[in-house]
């Protein structure tokens, strides 16, 4: 697909990216919509597929697969066709997947789920792969954890609308989402809350193809032949792996990626349980909107703070605040443990687009490699399957002890993890070529 000529030569000083940067927020906002979705699809499907926890989770664990095998074949295609082609390839294999989604729901079968599941997280992977380290070199580097954040609030904004989308489109027109739970659905119920799937993802995918046409017109610029040009030329005099940024940052990411997917993932099912909120799964799924809601409100905030505090500082602050809130959960019963779940939210907020821009920090020529691996992290998120069995194994309250762990990692990267080593300069950006 031939890219717009007509991008203008940028200045110096990375001032001019403010059109890009919306365009780019957008995607943003798609990604963590579709990525939400799945927290109402997955106890639909529990009961549609009749699975325990361990089966649940093991959907969201094929989801985050796709990061790991995604990851480095999506830096490679950067590298060969620039960034707005891979973006537009990303939405196009979305698209294809939010498709093949209604086929999944009209045979009905488990394995089709998993397999389009799969080919959405990869086109999902290349965008992540290309947009997030675009956001973090554009303006200057102290301020790239501010400017992620700010971003990642419009995906946390879409991750806001995801659950009531989902609440009203699936679980809302389902039996097993408006039943109590432990109901017991027959044969034709389970085929027709099944096909109950169809429209929600007929209407992703369509919007899915405006945006990659939106996207293909645009005058993107990008990172472009420069960046990779010198990264291959001076391979054989960096290494990655002498930065201890980027090597506590790798399973910074993974290990975070557990905490909050377990979080998303299991609520409708926690708070639905009588010595909780007792809700059904479709009053569950509305309650999920404010704990993204808490995700979108921390980014902002996060990113107003880290003009003025280190970055450092405040992610060591959520870490101390999420573990804290968890423990709560694990040992109270009622709304106090249901509203301890939500609160969780605002310390995840600032987490992801934090240690990511950190991680990058003082990679230089070497950001778009440094960027895959950590991409390549978000893969972490297929463990929330261990927390299905500790759910299976000790009960779905004490499983959250996992969490308060994954915290515990990120704190230690706040404080000393995150400091940089043989930093650095950062890579050029380039207009976007024809």
């Amino acid at each position: 697909m031939a890219l717009p000529p007509n991008a203008t030569t940028l200045p110096p000083g990375r001032t001019a990216y403010g059109p890009a940067l919306a365009l780019l927020a957008t995607l943003f906002f798609m990604w963590g919509f579709i990525t939400v979705i799945n927290n109402t699809l997955l106890p639909h499907l529990r009961s549609v597929f009749d699975l325990d926890y361990t089966q649940t989770t093991l959907i969201e664990s094929v989801w985050f697969i796709a990061y790991f095998f995604a990851s480095i074949p999506s830096a490679r295609l950067i590298e060969r066709v620039g960034y707005q082609r891979s973006l537009v390839t990303g939405l196009v294999i979305m698209a294809i997947g939010a498709a093949g989604m209604t086929l999944a729901a009209s045979i009905p079968s488990y394995a089709v789920t998993l397999v389009m599941l799969f080919v959405i997280a990869s086109g999902i992977t290349l965008l992540q792969v290309a947009a997030n380290p675009y956001v973090a070199v554009v303006g200057q580097p102290e301020t790239a954890s501010s400017r992620l954040n700010l971003v990642q609030a419009l995906n946390s904004a879409g991750t806001m609308l995801a659950p009531l989308f989902g609440a009203y489109l699936i679980l809302g027109r389902s039996v097993s989402g408006t039943a109590k739970q432990g109901a017991v659905l027959t044969p034709a119920e389970r085929l027709a809350d099944a096909q109950s799937v169809v429209l929600p993802y007929v209407l992703v995918a369509v919007v899915l193809v405006v945006l990659a046409v939106a996207i293909a017109r645009f005058p993107l610029p990008a990172m472009g032949t420069a960046t990779s040009r010198v990264a291959r030329e001076e391979r054989h005099r960096h290494s990655l792996w002498r930065h201890r940024n980027l090597v506590f940052g790798i399973p910074a990411i993974f290990i975070y990626l557990i905490a909050e997917i377990g979080v998303a993932n299991l609520f409708v099912n926690f708070v639905s349980q009588p010595q909780i909120a007792d809700l059904t799964h479709e009053q569950a799924g509305r309650y999920l909107t404010f704990l993204w809601g808490g995700m979108m409100v921390g980014r902002f905030a996060g990113s107003a703070l880290m003009q003025r505090v280190r970055a450092e500082t405040i992610l060591a602050l959520a870490a101390i605040g999420a573990a804290a809130v968890m423990l709560v959960t694990v040992f109270s019963t009622g709304t106090l443990a249901m509203w301890a779940l939500i609160s969780v939210g605002l310390f995840h907020s600032i987490m992801f687009p934090t240690i990511f821009t950190l991680g990058i920090r003082g990679l230089g020529p070497l950001t778009e490699e440094g960027s895959g691996l950590l991409i390549m992290a978000i893969a972490g998120g297929a463990l929330v399957v261990a927390q299905g069995r500790l759910a299976d194994s000790y009960g779905l309250q004490a499983s959250f002890l996992l969490t308060v762990a994954c915290e515990l990692y990120v704190l230690f990267y706040a404080v000393w993890g995150a400091k940089p080593t043989h930093a650095l300069a950062p890579p050029p950006l380039e207009e976007a070529q024809a």
